[in-house]
């Protein structure tokens, strides 16, 4: 079977396709990426604007047919904080199903949280002990604590990049007042978990995942997505401290010709790599290792192990609604996954 899962995120929509067979790993026969470039697109009253949803419906839209092409058999289609937080967020979702065929479902942020921590606790396996991850987007942090199946601990924390940008980093480069803001609100909401990760005990292993962490990593010099998943990456607070005022103090333009940084997060990195450095600081955490499974990983890995308790991670079939209006901007733009 040729299941599918489709991350439709701040930055863009990404379609991640496998090859099922019974005990073996999630890897990705393809990939699909289709930039959606939200985090600038919501108003001061927490709408998503038009040119958002437009954008983001165009993009789910060449993801889908992508994926008819492909031959996927299943579907799961889900948003994250960027769709999911929006005051309009139904209407977006009317707009993706009419566009596109295909009705997106929305996870919590803990959901997301322990969805991430499942892939990576598979990852890794039981040896690698009481295991604490940490994962930064576009919208938010997640926090996850825990040594067994289910986790003791996973919070969702409304400290992604895109929106600590939005909220603070207003100029390009950002100025030391809007530097030193998100700092002050990084620790201010961290302070709210501290103290029961403390109380939980320290970790055998710290991980981190999401973009953010990769590309941040690369700039560190960690080796580069060609490599394939089963290199070791790390990222440590060194690396975050020297790098930190060279980021600053240059604009989004110049950041995007940097190793590992992307044109559509060049503006964010900034603010990801001050959530990262007060996170791993604030825990006492020297460095963390990459981890190359996800969130889109969790949820195939739960369909695969058919867990009982995750009745909302439902599989759609890949049909289309016969009065779904697809329009052609592009061909999707499929990339060969690094072996």
């Amino acid at each position: 079977m040729r299941l599918a899962v489709l991350d439709i995120g701040s930055n863009s929509a990404q379609l991640q396709v496998v090859d099922v067979s019974a005990g073996a790993p999630p890897l990705p026969a393809h990939a699909v990426k289709e930039p959606t470039l939200l985090a600038e697109e919501l108003l001061p009253d927490g709408k998503l604007s038009e040119d958002g949803i437009e954008r983001v419906t165009a993009a789910v839209s060449r993801a889908v047919d992508a994926a008819v092409r492909l031959g996927v058999d299943h579907l799961y289609p889900f948003v994250t904080a960027a769709v999911r937080d929006a005051v309009n967020r139904e209407e977006v979702i009317d707009r993706i199903q009419a566009g596109s065929g295909i009705r997106p479902q929305f996870l919590s942020g803990e959901e997301e949280a322990r969805l991430t921590y499942f892939a990576a606790r598979r990852w890794y396996g039981w040896s690698s002990g009481r295991l604490l991850l940490i994962d930064i987007g576009g919208g938010s942090m997640e926090l996850v604590l825990g040594r067994d199946v289910e986790p003791e601990l996973a919070v969702s924390l409304p400290l992604g990049a895109g929106r600590l940008t939005r909220e603070f980093l207003t100029a390009d480069p950002p100025t030391r007042k809007q530097l030193k803001a998100v700092r002050r609100r990084v620790r201010d909401t961290l302070s709210e978990v501290l103290d029961r990760l403390r109380w939980e005990g320290p970790p055998r292993r710290v991980v981190a995942t999401s973009k953010t962490f990769k590309q941040l990593a690369r700039l560190a010099g960690a080796a580069p997505q060609r490599k394939g998943p089963f290199v070791t990456r790390e990222l440590s607070v060194a690396d975050l401290r020297d790098w930190l005022p060279r980021l600053a103090q240059v604009p989004a333009a110049e950041r995007a010709r940097m190793r590992g940084i992307s044109h559509a997060r060049a503006r964010q990195v900034v603010a990801g790599a001050l959530a990262a450095e007060v996170t791993l600081s604030a825990l006492d955490v020297p460095r963390v290792e990459i981890c190359p499974w996800a969130l889109r990983e969790g949820i195939l890995l739960r369909h695969l192990e058919r867990v009982a308790d995750t009745p909302a991670l439902p599989l759609q079939p890949l049909t289309r609604h016969p009065d779904a209006a697809v329009r052609h901007l592009r061909p999707a733009e499929e990339q060969p996954v690094p072996s």
